[in-house]
Protein backbone atom coordinates (compact mmCIF):
# COMPACT_ATOMS: atom_id res chain seq x y z
CA UNK A 1 0.00 0.00 0.00
CA UNK A 2 1.92 3.18 -1.14
CA UNK A 3 1.97 6.54 1.09
CA UNK A 4 -1.22 8.41 0.19
CA UNK A 5 -3.73 5.38 0.59
CA UNK A 6 -2.02 4.45 3.78
CA UNK A 7 -2.94 8.72 4.92
CA UNK A 8 -6.43 8.36 3.47
CA UNK A 9 -7.58 5.39 5.10
CA UNK A 10 -6.17 7.00 8.42
CA UNK A 11 -7.86 10.10 7.93
CA UNK A 12 -11.46 7.98 7.02
CA UNK A 13 -11.66 5.26 9.02
CA UNK A 14 -13.19 6.05 12.13
CA UNK A 15 -10.84 4.66 14.80
CA UNK A 16 -11.61 1.38 16.27
CA UNK A 17 -9.18 1.66 19.36
CA UNK A 18 -11.66 3.06 22.19
CA UNK A 19 -9.53 2.30 25.78
CA UNK A 20 -12.16 1.31 28.98
CA UNK A 21 -10.70 3.24 31.65
CA UNK A 22 -12.52 2.27 34.91
CA UNK A 23 -13.53 5.41 37.40
CA UNK A 24 -12.12 4.06 40.53
CA UNK A 25 -12.43 7.19 42.80
CA UNK A 26 -15.20 5.47 44.85
CA UNK A 27 -13.50 1.81 44.53
CA UNK A 28 -13.09 -0.62 47.40
CA UNK A 29 -9.75 -2.52 47.83
CA UNK A 30 -9.84 -5.95 46.53
CA UNK A 31 -8.89 -8.08 49.72
CA UNK A 32 -6.53 -10.37 46.97
CA UNK A 33 -4.95 -7.29 45.84
CA UNK A 34 -3.79 -6.62 49.18
CA UNK A 35 -2.93 -10.25 50.06
CA UNK A 36 -0.71 -10.62 47.25
CA UNK A 37 0.86 -7.18 48.09
CA UNK A 38 1.48 -8.95 51.92
CA UNK A 39 2.77 -12.06 50.12
CA UNK A 40 5.04 -9.94 47.67
CA UNK A 41 6.22 -7.99 50.57
CA UNK A 42 7.37 -10.93 52.97
CA UNK A 43 8.76 -12.58 49.91
CA UNK A 44 10.86 -9.59 49.05
CA UNK A 45 11.95 -8.79 52.51
CA UNK A 46 13.06 -12.91 53.07
CA UNK A 47 14.99 -13.05 49.83
CA UNK A 48 16.77 -10.04 50.88
CA UNK A 49 17.48 -11.04 54.12
CA UNK A 50 18.91 -14.18 52.12
CA UNK A 51 20.77 -12.34 49.99
CA UNK A 52 22.39 -10.10 52.31
CA UNK A 53 22.68 -12.07 55.20
CA UNK A 54 23.51 -15.45 54.03
CA UNK A 55 25.00 -15.00 50.40
CA UNK A 56 26.65 -12.17 50.28
CA UNK A 57 28.99 -13.37 53.01
CA UNK A 58 29.40 -16.95 51.19
CA UNK A 59 30.58 -15.33 48.61
CA UNK A 60 33.10 -12.98 50.21
CA UNK A 61 34.15 -15.29 53.16
CA UNK A 62 34.04 -19.06 51.99
CA UNK A 63 34.53 -17.89 48.25
CA UNK A 64 31.46 -19.18 47.03
CA UNK A 65 30.22 -16.94 44.69
CA UNK A 66 27.35 -19.63 43.44
CA UNK A 67 25.02 -18.76 46.01
CA UNK A 68 24.90 -15.06 44.82
CA UNK A 69 24.24 -15.86 41.46
CA UNK A 70 21.41 -18.02 42.31
CA UNK A 71 19.60 -15.75 44.81
CA UNK A 72 19.98 -12.72 43.48
CA UNK A 73 17.74 -13.04 40.19
CA UNK A 74 15.35 -14.54 42.58
CA UNK A 75 15.42 -11.52 44.74
CA UNK A 76 14.97 -9.09 41.50
CA UNK A 77 12.29 -11.22 40.32
CA UNK A 78 10.41 -10.70 44.31
CA UNK A 79 11.45 -6.98 44.51
CA UNK A 80 9.98 -6.51 41.19
CA UNK A 81 7.17 -8.03 41.18
CA UNK A 82 6.12 -6.25 44.53
CA UNK A 83 6.89 -3.04 43.17
CA UNK A 84 4.58 -4.23 40.30
CA UNK A 85 1.61 -4.81 42.57
CA UNK A 86 2.43 -1.61 44.69
CA UNK A 87 1.98 0.44 41.34
CA UNK A 88 -0.82 -1.86 40.28
CA UNK A 89 -2.70 -1.04 43.86
CA UNK A 90 -2.28 2.73 43.42
CA UNK A 91 -3.05 2.78 40.04
CA UNK A 92 -6.64 0.73 41.05
CA UNK A 93 -7.32 3.38 44.08
CA UNK A 94 -6.35 1.10 46.67
CA UNK A 95 -2.91 2.48 47.95
CA UNK A 96 -2.21 6.15 48.20
CA UNK A 97 0.74 7.96 47.45
CA UNK A 98 2.37 8.12 50.83
CA UNK A 99 1.27 4.31 51.43
CA UNK A 100 3.36 3.69 47.79
CA UNK A 101 6.06 5.69 48.65
CA UNK A 102 6.58 4.23 52.19
CA UNK A 103 5.64 0.54 50.66
CA UNK A 104 8.38 1.17 48.23
CA UNK A 105 11.35 2.94 50.78
CA UNK A 106 10.59 -0.76 53.10
CA UNK A 107 11.77 -2.79 49.97
CA UNK A 108 15.27 -1.25 50.16
CA UNK A 109 16.11 -1.50 53.80
CA UNK A 110 16.05 -5.38 55.40
CA UNK A 111 13.56 -6.44 57.13
CA UNK A 112 11.53 -3.61 57.23
CA UNK A 113 9.30 -5.64 54.45
CA UNK A 114 8.14 -7.49 57.35
CA UNK A 115 7.10 -4.62 58.86
CA UNK A 116 5.44 -3.45 55.95
CA UNK A 117 3.82 -6.53 55.49
CA UNK A 118 2.39 -6.66 58.97
CA UNK A 119 1.17 -2.91 58.76
CA UNK A 120 -0.73 -4.09 55.41
CA UNK A 121 -2.36 -6.41 57.47
CA UNK A 122 -3.40 -4.66 60.35
CA UNK A 123 -5.70 -2.37 58.05
CA UNK A 124 -8.86 -3.04 56.40
CA UNK A 125 -9.40 -3.11 52.72
CA UNK A 126 -11.48 0.20 53.10
CA UNK A 127 -8.36 2.26 54.86
CA UNK A 128 -6.50 1.72 51.82
CA UNK A 129 -8.41 3.78 49.29
CA UNK A 130 -7.63 6.73 47.83
CA UNK A 131 -7.71 9.75 49.99
CA UNK A 132 -6.83 8.13 53.12
CA UNK A 133 -3.53 9.25 54.57
CA UNK A 134 -2.13 11.26 51.38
Amino acid sequence: MDMDRWQHRLHTQPHTLELDIPNVEGALADPGQLRWLRIAAVAEATTLLLLVGVAVPLKHFSDWPLAVRMLGPIHGFAFVAYLWLILQSLGAGFLSRSVAVRLTLFALIPLAGYLAAHGLAQRTPDQFNRGSGR
